[in-house]
């Protein structure tokens, strides 16, 4: 094996251990995460906790366009490049530098937010619900501040090969919202503007926790400076200009789902507003009370997949492309995006088999506490079940992205993304009046997440000169039979626990207990036949995520 090759082997191998270490941390913070829903769930699914659900929106808005977005995707090819040509201590001023304007930047964000909702609440105080949103916007809108700072100093300590932190931080937001649901329980607070008031407050403790500790730890990585605000250096330049365009395309997917939940919550039928006068037409709202905190589950326990699959693997593979393509080497940069988007197909497309086929179980388990009784459990598990629709598209999105914008090209995600968000806002305008009803909004999702997937395939094939389409659908055709074995041995495992325990009906109904004991029964059943079939047809993928496949590689 040639130098060159041994370079690329070990670079290769440490994105699959990168995203094993990424993945793992993940996983604690999803768990927590589904505690905390938990908690909060047994709040009940009504118009106070629909709006707490609508505020929170905001603040995670921000996280997954900053720390997950644009400006990691902005950042880290510039100072890949800087670290690369100029040394470690060069890209510590520029690390500065940004941090610096964007904290300015940030803080004026700030002011002007809180004072526009703080205005908007005495010209225009509307009803009860529309005053609750905006208090609880005014509270959770410093996590903004936090959150992207976290974001850059995450995306700096990435490039130098420390994961863990930036993978843990999440844990500590949710542990904050533990807490903070356990006081309202213990305080018998409910879901009362009080109650509201302190789970917002958690959040913001939460960000000023996880800022402390990056910032120790770039103090520890030899990456820590004071905030400079000296003028602009032309790297900070570079990274405001990609920045910008990427904002577009990555903000539009993810203001998406909060217009999902606005445009749900305006659409809420109550019973002192059932209707909506629009110029000067009467509509009948077509929601019930309850369908935000619906979504809110649905988009939650389908994004418990993506991310600790979806987003681990892009956050590992995004400096090894960024590499690849500052060195202008694109046969590498071609086989690197084939080899993640195969894993993205074979970590995807059964994540959302699997969840559509036990959605009920799944959501009763995870929701039905409380004030979430098990009428609003076939509402949300209708909706998730559409979401899985397009989760194969929603992995290999991440990977597609970080594709273009390792090459610093973002004007081509931006023009079909301006394109899909508009024609979703269509499809959720008119999908919530057919049957569907909520689940019109999850079905609009998988439709636009699955064109933007298959364009962006297309128009990256064109400009690496190659995809490897033939060992895509290869691995894909595999991943398919896999996954039917998984579905239909799931599917049996779920109907064989439920007659063995005498269960029969709906699910929403059964006690606690054998809902678990039947989905813990389908999920093993289930993985066992993915993983023997899988290995028995040979799946790549499957060996490049074990250490025995590991082994053999080396």
């Amino acid at each position: 094996m040639s130098d060159e090759s041994a370079v690329q082997h070990d670079e290769k191998e440490h994105f699959f251990g990168a995203a094993r270490v990424v993945a793992g941390l993940t996983v604690v913070s999803r768990m927590l995460g589904l505690v905390r829903d938990m908690a909060i769930f047994a709040l009940g699914a009504t118009t106070a906790t629909d709006v707490f659900w609508t505020a929170f929106s905001v603040p995670n808005l921000f996280r997954r366009l900053f720390g997950e977005g644009a400006l990691s995707a902005a950042f880290v090819p510039v100072f890949t490049e800087v670290s690369r040509t100029d040394g470690w201590e060069r890209a510590r001023v520029v690390l500065a530098n940004v941090m610096g304007w964007l904290a300015v930047i940030l803080a004026g964000l700030l002011i002007v937010g809180e004072l526009g909702l703080g205005l908007w609440r005495m010209i225009a105080p509307g009803p009860w619900d529309q005053q609750l949103l905006l208090q609880l916007l005014q509270i959770v809108l410093p996590f903004m501040v936090t959150v992207c700072l976290l974001a850059l100093a995450s995306a700096a300590l990435n490039c130098k090969g420390h994961f863990a932190y930036p993978a843990f931080a999440p844990v500590i937001l949710n542990v904050a919202l533990i807490a903070a649901a356990a006081v309202v329980h213990l305080g018998g607070l409910g879901s009362d503007w009080q109650g509201l008031f302190v789970l917002s407050a958690s959040v913001i403790v939460a960000g000023v926790v996880q800022l402390a500790g990056v910032y120790w730890l770039l103090r520890a990585a030899k990456l820590a400076s004071l905030p400079s605000l000296r003028p602009l250096l032309p790297q900070t330049r570079r990274i405001a200009r990609l920045m910008l365009p990427m904002m577009i395309p990555l903000g539009l997917l993810q203001f998406s789902a909060f217009f999902d939940r606005l445009y749900a919550l305006i659409m809420t039928a109550t019973a002192e507003s059932p209707t909506l006068s629009l110029l000067g037409w009467s509509i009948d709202r077509p929601l019930a009370p309850g369908v935000v905190t619906c979504l809110y589950a649905a988009n939650r326990l389908y994004q418990f997949p993506l991310g600790v699959l979806a987003i681990s693997v892009a956050t590992a593979v995004f400096p090894l492309f960024s590499r690849y393509a500052a060195s202008k080497d694109t046969p590498s940069l071609r086989d690197a995006t084939n080899r993640a988007l195969r894993l993205s197909l074979f970590l995807g497309i059964p994540a959302g088999v699997a969840i559509s086929i036990l959605a009920l179980p799944i959501i009763t388990l995870i929701c039905r506490h409380g004030n979430f009784t098990a009428d609003n459990v076939p509402r949300a598990a209708a909706i998730l079940k559409m979401y899985c629709l397009g989760m194969w598209a929603y992995f290999c999105n991440h990977i597609l992205l970080r594709a273009f914008f390792a090459m610093k090209d973002a004007r081509t995600p931006l023009r079909i993304s301006c394109v899909l968000a508009a024609l979703n806002v269509l499809l959720v305008v008119v999908l919530i009046f057919t049957r569907l009803r909520s689940a019109g909004i999850g079905l609009a999702t998988a439709i636009t997440a699955t064109l933007n997937s298959l364009a962006l395939i297309v128009l990256l094939r064109r400009r690496l000169g190659g995809l490897g389409i033939g060992r895509l659908l290869g691995s894909l055709g595999r991943t398919l039979a896999a996954t039917a074995a998984m579905a239909a041995a799931a599917t049996y495992g779920l109907h064989l626990a439920a007659g063995r325990l005498g269960q029969s009906g709906s699910i929403e109904t059964w006690p606690w207990p054998k809902v678990a004991t039947c989905l813990a029964v389908a999920i093993a059943a289930g993985l066992t036949a993915f993983f023997l079939a899988a290995k028995v047809m040979g799946c790549q993928e499957l060996a490049e995520l074990t250490r025995r496949g590991r082994k053999r590689a080396q």
